[in-house]
């Protein structure tokens, strides 16, 4: 929790002036003493969007005294019980809740915990005595009379096993999304379910003995050595981590069961950076530090909780709900209080805290891999109420889109032009085109086909993108050079159906079969190509188009795309294909010229400007092993 709870409603709120998080005291806390600063405001909200007087000792509404730069909540289970009572029906209304969470925006780049959480368990001083361990082979200390090390231990090994869905009330929020958001899109970055647990690591620190009243500063100094201990030594490796910091029986880490009127707290979390923290920031040469500071919560007895759900054979459901309270708030608002709270700070276990036991919303015991824990319920934005359960929300992969770039592209004023751009999609959704930048005269369908006739002479620089219906998308950028009109009377493509992709031949003639989709023999682009021979018999395909070339310009260029594919290894030509325009032979290919990849040819026909020409591929096949000889984009380019 970011500023610290209070166990007799929710428990933690996030502080906007400090972003702490606290546990507060259920039955010793009291209202404002006199002389104390009272903090109304929180989450950007006015002075005048909270009251003085609390609802509950939860208080999604609590008054707050300040102290070094802390939030403490104050009101006792009978002292908000007589506030309730003495309110007037707004302030109650008011009181009962504060609607859902809202994401913050972040604190130094920090929303949620985003991926898997992991905890370490920090057993803070020499206090603690002796270590061994368990017969589970859990550490186990000498200074710990209610035996909680191994308790606490079991808890942090179980949250996500058994496919639990306790943790999936809070996979529904994120980070990614805007500050003010109140949902999660499934392809923003959730917070992260502990698959397998979330221990991973202990340490027992006896290099001195824990402050008798350490301040937060010095507990935050604490997890950063823990994280050094563990070798979390870079800001990456402490993303998803949090250091639990378990101050021994005895101690009142930043004043806690002291009595005072800014004790009543049971813990609180906070992360390293934050300065209005007693004592200062602590520095961390390993990046953001989450930590929390857990006293020993049963030093406050009934006040933080012992007993809640199991009574005298309960002695330790307090420790365990607090803990499992401030694990809850910590991955949905990693640093207070930049991740989920509500309109008055409240942070999501906050809202649940201490509202009776069992049900859909009260606290219970949990059924995890290492034993049965109490656990308290959290907020849910989605069910708008607090649920002990939830199904477990993942991240749902955006798609990858990659869009193949066509490379530098020339053309003509007054010369018609036509360029199919193609794209990809990891999980073969459909795409949807656009394009900026065009030449005009220019314009691309929304399946990727750019078409017209350029009327501006010039270069543009020419963005593409595909997008998908699941969000997403990608993007190819050329440059696209226009040339002034020329005198050529009819320049751009005169062959039809260059690449073969309406599916039948015309204006082509072939024989039977030629034009092909198979897979057998992969096109250059699209769908379809031209598959001459490839039988292993004596055999002849033909493909042939007639085209009428202007007189008067500058250029004329026939292309093609070929590639030979041949079980034929001897080195004479067995096989062979001939390419004419007209009587004039152009190419000869043959078994030989087999290769793993298409290749582009290219042929001048100036020689035939002003005249209609037959272009014409003739495959000639042996009687055994195959040759094939496939054709795809051809091109007739008149300028």
């Amino acid at each position: 929790m970011s500023a610290r709870e209070s166990l007799a409603g929710p428990v933690c709120r996030a502080v906007s002036l400090t972003g702490v998080a606290l546990l507060a005291l259920a039955a010793v806390a009291g209202p404002a003493a006199a002389g104390d600063t009272v903090d109304l405001v929180s989450h950007g909200q006015s002075a005048s969007h909270a009251t003085a007087s609390t609802a509950n000792a939860a208080g999604r509404n609590k008054a707050r005294t300040s102290r070094h730069g802390h939030a403490k909540v104050f009101p006792t289970q009978q002292a908000a019980k007589a506030q309730a009572q003495a309110q007037s029906p707004e302030a109650a209304t008011a009181a009962a809740g504060y609607g859902g969470l809202i994401y913050s925006g972040g604190v130094s780049g920090v929303g949620v915990t985003t991926g898997a959480p992991q905890v370490y368990l920090v057993f803070w001083g020499s206090q603690w005595g002796r270590s061994s361990t368990t017969s589970t082979g859990a550490l186990q200390l000498s200074g710990d009379p209610k035996g909680v090390a191994p308790r606490l231990q079991a808890l942090m090994k179980g949250i996500g096993t058994n496919n639990e869905t306790w943790s999936g009330v809070m996979t529904q929020y994120c980070e990614g999304v805007a500050a003010g958001s109140t949902a999660c899109p499934s392809t923003a970055t959730h917070v992260g379910y502990p698959t397998g647990g979330t221990l991973a690591g202990v340490w027992a620190d006896p290099s001195a003995a824990a402050p008798q009243q350490a301040t937060a500063q010095q507990i935050a100094a604490e997890s950063v050595r823990a994280a050094g201990h563990f070798g979390r030594t870079t800001p990456g490796s402490n993303r998803n981590v949090q250091y639990v910091v378990v101050s021994p029986t005895g101690t009142h880490p930043d004043g806690f069961n002291t009595g005072s009127a800014t004790s009543n707290f049971c813990a609180w979390h906070d992360w390293n950076g934050d300065t209005a923290m007693s004592g200062g920031a602590a520095a961390s040469p390993y990046g953001d530090i989450a930590f929390t500071n857990l006293p020993y919560v049963s030093d406050a007895g009934a006040t933080c909780g012992a007993g809640y759900v199991n009574g005298p054979a309960g002695p330790l459901d307090g420790f365990l709900i607090v803990a499992g309270h401030e694990y809850a708030e910590t991955i949905t608002d990693q640093n207070p209080a930049g991740g989920w709270v509500d309109a008055v700070g409240s942070e999501n276990a906050d809202k649940c805290s201490w509202i009776g036991v069992g049900g859909s919303t009260g606290a219970q015991n949990l059924t995890f891999a290492t034993g049965s824990f109490p656990m308290q319920a959290t907020w849910s934005n989605t069910a708008n109420a607090c649920e002990i359960s939830h199904a477990i929300v993942r991240t749902t992969a955006v798609p990858v889109v990659t869009v193949t770039n066509p490379g530098t592209q020339t053309g003509a004023v007054r010369a018609a032009k036509t360029l199919q751009l193609r794209a990809t999609d990891s999980t073969g959704a459909a795409l949807s085109y656009t394009a900026q930048g065009l030449p005009a005269g220019l314009t691309i369908s929304t399946t990727g086909l750019v078409s017209g006739t350029p009327t501006t002479a010039g270069s543009f620089a020419v963005s593409v993108t595909a997008r998908d219906s699941a969000g997403g998308s990608g993007s190819a950028s050329f440059t696209w050079t226009i040339s002034p009109a020329s005198t050529c009377p009819a320049p751009g493509q005169k062959l039809g159906n260059t690449g073969f992709e309406t599916g039948v031949a015309a204006p082509w003639r072939t024989t039977a079969g030629v034009v092909d989709k198979s897979s057998a023999q992969g096109p250059h682009s699209g769908l379809w190509k031209a598959w001459l021979d490839g039988y292993g018999t004596s055999h002849t395909d033909t493909l042939s188009q007639t085209v009428t070339l202007p007189l008067g310009c500058a250029s004329y260029t026939f292309s093609y795309w070929m590639h030979v594919s041949s079980a034929d290894t001897s080195t004479l030509a067995h096989d062979t294909m001939t390419v004419r325009a007209g009587t004039t032979i152009l190419a000869t290919y043959s078994n030989l010229n087999k290769s793993t990849s298409y290749i582009q040819r290219s042929f001048g026909l100036s020689r035939f400007a002003g005249q209609s020409v037959t272009l014409t591929f003739t495959g000639v096949e042996n009687a055994s092993l195959q040759t094939s000889f496939v054709v795809d984009d051809a091109a007739v380019i008149v300028k």
